[in-house]
Parts: C-alpha cells; sequence; structure tokens
C-alpha cells in the first residue's frame, strides 16, 4: 500500500457555475449509514465556512433535506471527511460530522463506527492510498475522539490496476444483500468522549426522575456514550419495533429526562445539543442472542444499533455490576480468552468479537467487527457559494 499526495483527477464537472460551488464528492454507505465523503484539503480550511458547506451540501434545516444529499434522517446526515496523516503509526486521518435534517448543527465531537467502515474504500477511490495487495489494511485516527482502528478491505488486481471489492457473500442486518467484508480491529477505546469506561465511577447507578421514580442506570463509554436502561424500568418490552417506540412520545420525554441527568453524572455536562449519550433500552435476548437492545441517537430509534454503540453494549454485558450483565446471557470464558457477544437490535443482530485482559477479565482489550461499504455516487455536490448566508453559503477557497 502507497500513501500519496497525488491526486487523480476529478471526473468531469464544472466546479464554477457562477452563484455555485462545486466541491469534489464522493457519496458512499458505511455499514447501516451514509453520506457524502470529502478529501479535507477539497473543503474550506476555516471552520465556520466548512460547516456551512456540509450544511448546504446535505440539505439540513428542511425535514426532508430537500434541497441537498440528506436523506430526512440521522443515519443519513452523516459527513466523512478524510486526509493522509504525517503523524507516526496512522496512515489516515478521519473526521466525522453528525448533522440533523431539521437543524443547521454540524457535530465533531462524536465517533461514528458505521461511517468508519467506508474511510479505506473512500480513500482508495479518491487517490489518497494505492493499494499494492490482495488486502489493503490502514491505521485510521479517528481525529473527533483520537481513537485508532485497523481496517481491512480486499482490493484485488483488474486490468486497470487493483481496485475496491465492493462484491461479497458478507450479509449485516439493516442493509439489503450482500457484500465484501470490511473489517475493523479496535484498539482499546475506553473513554473515547468520557474520562472513562466507567465515567460515574460506578458499573450501576440510580437516578430519581420526576413521575417515574428511581432508575436504575448503567452509563458507559468503549467508544461510544450510552446509557443503558432496563426496557421494563420505563415502561416497555425491549422488543418493540422502531416505528412503535419512535411514536411513543412519552417515552422520549422520558429518555430525555433522563439523558440530561446522566450527562452531568458522566461529566459531560449540559448535553441538551449533543448527540451523546445513546439511550439504550435493554432486555434479555429474544433470538439465541447475547442482549436485545433499542437504541436511540439520542432522539430517534435507530432501525438497528450503531457500531460503536454495539461495542460499548457488549462491553457492559461482561462487566460485573452493570444492568446489561443483569438480562444478559453471557457465556463464561477462562482467562485471557476472548468471547464472541451478539448484540441484538430492531433489524437482526450486531455480532462483536471482545479481547479480555488475562490479568483482568473485566477490561476489555481489544473488539473486532465485520461491516460493509459501498461507493454510491462520484461527482462533485453544488453549493451556493458565500452570500452572507449562515444556512447556505461555501467560502470561495473551495472552488
Amino acid at each position: 500500500m502507497q500513501i500519496t499526495d497525488a491526486l487523480p483527477p476529478f471526473p468531469s464537472g464544472s466546479a464554477d457555475t457562477g452563484s455555485q460551488a462545486g466541491i469534489p464528492c464522493w457519496f458512499m454507505r458505511g455499514g447501516t449509514s451514509r453520506g457524502p465523503f470529502f478529501r479535507r484539503t477539497d473543503l474550506p480550511a476555516d471552520v465556520q465556512q466548512r460547516d456551512e458547506a456540509l450544511v448546504a451540501a446535505l440539505g439540513s434545516g428542511h425535514p426532508l433535506q430537500i434541497d441537498g444529499l440528506g436523506g430526512g434522517n440521522p443515519l443519513t446526515s452523516k459527513v466523512g471527511m478524510v486526509d493522509v496523516s504525517s503523524r507516526d503509526g496512522v496512515d489516515l486521518e478521519f473526521l466525522f460530522a453528525q448533522l440533523q435534517p431539521t437543524g443547521t448543527t454540524v457535530d465533531t465531537t462524536a465517533n461514528c463506527g458505521n461511517m468508519l467502515a467506508a474511510v479505506v474504500p473512500f480513500a482508495v477511490e479518491a487517490g489518497l492510498l494505492v493499494p499494492d495487495a490482495d488486502i489493503t489494511t490502514a491505521r485510521v485516527l479517528t481525529l473527533n475522539t483520537g481513537m485508532v482502528a485497523e481496517i481491512s478491505i480486499s482490493t484485488p488486481a483488474g486490468p486497470g490496476g487493483r481496485f475496491v471489492e465492493y462484491a461479497g457473500d458478507i450479509r449485516i442486518d439493516g442493509v439489503p444483500g450482500t457484500a465484501a467484508a470490511v473489517t475493523i480491529n479496535f484498539l482499546d477505546t475506553a473513554g473515547s468522549v468520557c474520562a472513562s469506561l466507567l465515567p460515574t465511577g460506578s458499573p450501576g447507578d440510580t437516578v430519581e426522575l420526576d413521575g417515574v421514580g428511581p432508575v436504575r442506570v448503567t452509563c458507559i463509554d468503549n467508544g461510544q456514550p450510552l446509557v443503558m436502561v432496563r426496557a421494563e424500568d420505563v415502561g416497555c418490552t425491549g422488543y418493540e419495533s422502531a416505528a412503535d417506540l419512535n411514536r411513543n412520545a412519552e417515552l422520549k420525554q422520558t429518555l430525555e429526562k433522563l439523558r440530561l441527568q446522566c450527562g452531568h453524572l458522566m461529566g459531560l455536562g449540559d448535553v441538551t445539543d449533543r448527540n451523546y449519550p445513546k439511550m439504550t433500552l435493554i432486555a434479555p435476548p429474544a433470538h439465541g442472542g447475547t442482549l436485545s437492545t433499542r437504541s436511540f441517537i439520542p432522539h430517534v430509534c435507530h432501525e438497528s444499533i450503531g457500531v460503536l454503540a454495539a461495542v460499548t453494549a457488549a462491553t457492559a454485558c461482561v462487566i460485573d455490576g452493570t444492568v446489561a450483565q443483569d438480562v444478559s446471557t453471557v457465556p463464561r470464558t477462562g482467562p485471557g480468552e476472548g468471547l464472541t457477544v451478539s448484540v441484538e437490535h430492531p433489524s437482526g443482530e450486531f455480532t462483536v468479537e471482545l479481547g479480555l485482559d488475562p490479568e483482568d477479565p473485566q477490561h476489555v482489550t481489544r473488539s473486532a467487527l465485520l461491516r460493509t461499504a459501498r461507493l454510491i455516487m462520484a461527482g462533485e455536490v453544488f453549493v451556493p457559494r458565500r452570500s452572507g448566508s449562515t444556512r447556505t453559503a461555501v467560502a470561495e477557497e473551495s472552488a
């Protein structure tokens, strides 16, 4: 594998149409999410101007994102920005941005493991990496939280050189059909946003909630800050469909009150405008897995579950005293052995392999999983040139 600063000619299309500027863009699915990917050097260096360009590109501020690439859902309102890294032991740097259909905020404080699955395929497609073997492995630093992952994809040789192979027999729940494997190995991800794996200092806490009473929760962060609560404690079974939970206004109000209180307990302060912590309802497994989950991101129930939310939920299953351990069916292992955790969600299940410290089985040292990705479109996304509007603008420098 070669890392290159020489970028190939971009597909045909004018970067200047008068009132609009065209920005090179690769539209990709990563896991169960999708959105535009950009080379960071193609976007304005100024953060405010960059964010204005991203809001315009996705059409955020309208529930259907009718004037942009967004899909009217948080899972399809995501952006990836990638560049070659000059840091020792790191090949690529990835900055993830979460946008919302109805809002115009651009949040770069959290991770997204699904979009992470598209980073290495994108880097090859965009000319940032040149593969030189059948399997291309790159170390990717997520700038949002400092997390590092080793990601491997298939890059076989073809008549025109090596290419990203998207076809394969790997199926992930929440995505139709099958595709080639994207293997992700996360290193020690404890405390990705919070100060530690258990930011309250305890595997379980009791929160007094107005109108509900005491609620037992586990606040945990092994790649994604989660508040885990037994579904029955908030009036649910934990087996409802995502659509049914999204229609439950009373439940969503209760979860938001709980989220705001737990944000302070986790040392995150006021999380009103944050996309974390995610709220996760849990119940005993219903289909032979380890744990049943319903994940809120944070105000809409996920149709499946996020990658790092699954890793964190799986981690909670092996820690003594958590609410997850109370309802999960984790197999007991010997010292130093890893284990496989099957996290059930509304669309199926998510398998996570955990590596445990032989000296301390309560310490998860590694997590590994399979995702898939696909390039959907390559071209230019056109956004209005900077004209004083903070909602739809782009710096002249990006043209």
